[in-house]
């Protein structure tokens, strides 16, 4: 497979709430992940934001998401991917009682790989303080 492909099915394992199980086939070994997004400042590894996914699923009901673009710069080896997702917080957990309300949060991917055409880096780019807003938690 290609580094575009693995790199495809990296971002919809991950936002199809799959957990690190169904995106490890595509990722490097200790592969890094940054976010300057409030909620994701702890998160360093692609392993851990993909098991951070599946605790917002568990609070949000009715995750999906839409893939708006994808495009692949291989002499950086690098994938991008803008996406809309979409929850509601009608059942228990997060920071607050159930608020009953819904984001359509818009979010790009910035998607290295390696030379085995694995996910080395994930680079999230989020307005959290927008999504955060329309759940009622801010």
């Amino acid at each position: 497979m290609s580094a575009f492909e693995n790199a495809t099915k990296f971002f919809h394992a991950c936002d199809s709430l799959r957990g690190w199980e169904g995106c490890s086939p595509y990722v490097a070994p200790d592969a890094s992940f940054e976010s300057q997004a409030e909620p994701l400042v702890d998160v360093s590894t692609v392993e851990a934001y993909a098991e951070w996914m599946v605790g917002l699923g568990s609070v949000l009901e009715g995750c999906t998401y839409e893939l708006h673009t994808s495009s692949y710069d291989e002499a950086e080896k690098t994938a991008v991917f803008f996406a809309t997702f979409t929850g509601s917080h009608v059942g228990e957990g997060g920071p607050v009682p159930p608020t009953g309300k819904e984001t359509n949060t818009q979010y790009v991917y910035v998607v290295t790989m390696n030379d085995e055409d694995q996910v080395e880096k994930v680079c999230k780019v989020w307005n959290a303080p927008w999504a955060l807003k329309e759940l009622g938690w801010a």
